[in-house]
């Protein structure tokens, strides 16, 4: 039983031990261990099992912090890092090849450009209390595979989970390569004071800000990962009860406490009340006698975000349709829906990041997008359930981090696809090879041979005129349109294409010919030649 585990008390980590934390991680990459594919598969191997040994304590930890239930702390933590690993043993050594499969003028392949795939160094991974575990293993799987070396900040608002984390890596991976530094404020503080190879964000705008001003001083880059007043959009050409059951589903996971969840649903004023009806029934299917009494309805994390949902609902102008109700001894707030009639109401203000949302209602498509387009024009997460022009209208006309035709934010339980915001809901993306490519510097190879240097004459002082000339032949092109920005077809065109080599004169398309079958004859006889030995 989990609920015989016991999990230690939450202990900040000392300040005065973090720089010495974040040099031993810059030592660790710069001894160069982990640029070696067989050391990123055995930590990554090894983090498998971590896992697998603590999922009893890990489930015990989401339990008591958020009132996880043990069945969603597989399925939305443990399980989709279990995914991501699996992906990242599955396919790293494919994704850590040179890249040679590039775009360049065929007169450059005598250099070999390459795109070597090289570790960013040393990141600090800061996470929420939301998904507390898969917040932070995730993106600590991408700089696994990436071969860097990582610092961890768990969020304080999860205590239990910071402690087993802690505990797990502590015995699993590479003591003196990874590490989890537990506390608040001073030492999330003492961390940006530390110089890293990249930070990794995730969670509210607010500290995003303080986050990105403080890397900006030392020009390292950064991942966001926040929020925003995500939208889901339902018409006349909606299956409603469908609509309502994963809706609903979407809202009520880990109480409503996700980024990716519905902040509002515009809805075609002929059919609220019919979507209504269905969200009432959904409610009473998913919990029969209410949701305090199920097992399988969680609790917000505090009391300050209790507080500050509990407020949304007290302050709104609009009506209250399903739930409302709120028991601050037990942090329980039920499933919440508002009927609003204006975006200025208190429900639709803010990101509401728990069991809380609205709806709008609606007379046009061209009406629902101004709406959207007017809470947030750049929501982390966009859901859409109408027709296939609707929902096409809507995609092509409202940005948003990632979308879901016909469910709740179906899109960001696959752990292989890439994840991220867009303008206020974020920058840069992780999970599979975009977690990977996120720890990833692309750096760009060429090697010269000594016997190019005839060819590359034009570059070199005193400058000859017919060396000039004579590059131009064989580096230009004849353009593929007309001084309109109108393509250029025909059989003429495409005759030109052909035969000339893409040269942009008569004479560029000669030396071109000349080139290639001086290649071809020497390509030949070196064939010829050596096919006497067989």
């Amino acid at each position: 039983m989990t609920s015989d585990i016991k999990i230690a008390a939450f202990e900040a980590t000392p300040i005065d031990s973090i720089v010495k934390i974040a040099a031993t991680a810059r030592e660790s990459f710069q001894s160069q261990k982990t640029k070696d594919l067989e050391w990123r598969f055995v930590q990554l191997r090894k983090l498998y099992w971590g896992l697998t040994d603590y999922t009893p304590k890990l489930q015990a930890a989401l339990k008591k912090d958020l009132g996880k239930p043990h069945h969603d702390a597989v399925l939305s933590e443990i399980h989709h890092c279990i995914q991501e690993l699996n992906t990242f043993l599955k396919k790293l050594k494919e994704w850590v090849k040179d890249d040679k499969n590039i775009e360049y003028d065929w007169t450059f392949t005598a250099v070999k450009p390459r795109i070597r795939k090289e570790p960013l160094g040393t990141v600090l991974i800061i996470g929420p209390y939301n998904f507390p575990l898969m917040l932070n293993i995730a993106p600590l799987i991408g700089a696994i595979g990436a071969g860097c070396t990582a610092v961890i900040k768990p969020s304080e608002g999860a205590p239990a989970t910071a402690v087993v984390m802690k505990e797990m890596i502590e015995n699993y991976l590479d003591p003196k390569s990874f590490f989890v530094v537990n506390g608040a404020i001073p030492e999330t503080t003492a961390l940006l004071n530390e110089k890293w190879d990249k930070i990794f964000y995730t969670g509210n705008n607010a500290v995003a800000r303080i986050i990105a001003k403080k890397a900006a001083e030392t020009l390292t880059p950064v991942v966001l990962e926040l929020g925003g007043r995500n939208p889901s959009f339902i018409s006349k050409s909606t299956d409603l009860a469908l609509a309502a059951r994963r809706l609903l589903w979407g809202k009520t996971i880990n109480a409503g406490q996700v980024c990716l969840s519905q902040n509002y649903v515009a809805v075609q004023k002929d059919v609220v009340e019919d979507f209504i009806k269905y969200l009432n029934a959904t409610y009473k299917q998913f919990y029969p006698d209410g949701a305090k009494a199920s097992p399988d309805y969680g609790r917000i994390v505090n009391e300050r975000q209790f507080d500050r949902i509990k407020n949304m609902i007290d302050s709104t102008n609009g009506k209250i349709v399903l739930g409302g109700e709120a028991d601050k001894s037990d942090l329980y707030i039920s499933p919440t829906v508002i009927l609003v009639d204006s975006t200025d109401d208190p429900a639709m203000k803010d990101e509401s990041f728990g069991p809380l949302w609205s709806i709008i209602p609606y007379d046009t498509l061209d009406d629902a997008i101004k709406i959207i387009r007017e809470v947030d024009p750049t929501p982390l997460s966009l859901t859409t359930f109408g027709s296939k022009a609707e929902n096409e209208r809507i995609l092509n006309e409202i940005t948003s981090g990632g979308a879901t035709i016909n469910d709740a934010w179906f899109h960001g339980a696959i752990a292989t696809l890439p994840f991220g915001g867009v303008g206020e809901s974020g920058t840069g993306s992780y999970h599979g090879r975009a977690g990977f490519d996120c720890f990833t510097h692309r750096r760009t190879i060429v090697e010269v041979p000594g016997w190019m240097d005839k060819l590359l004459r034009v570059r070199y002082a005193p400058f000859s005129p017919s060396d000039f000339k004579r590059h131009m032949w064989m580096t230009g092109s004849k353009p593929d349109f007309d001084r309109d920005g109108r393509p250029i077809s025909g059989l003429r065109y495409w005759a030109w294409l052909i035969l000339g080599l893409g040269g942009p004169s008569a004479k560029g398309a000669l030396l071109r010919w000349v080139v290639l079958l001086a290649s071809a004859y020497a390509a030949f006889f070196q064939y010829k030649g050596s096919s006497r030995f067989f």
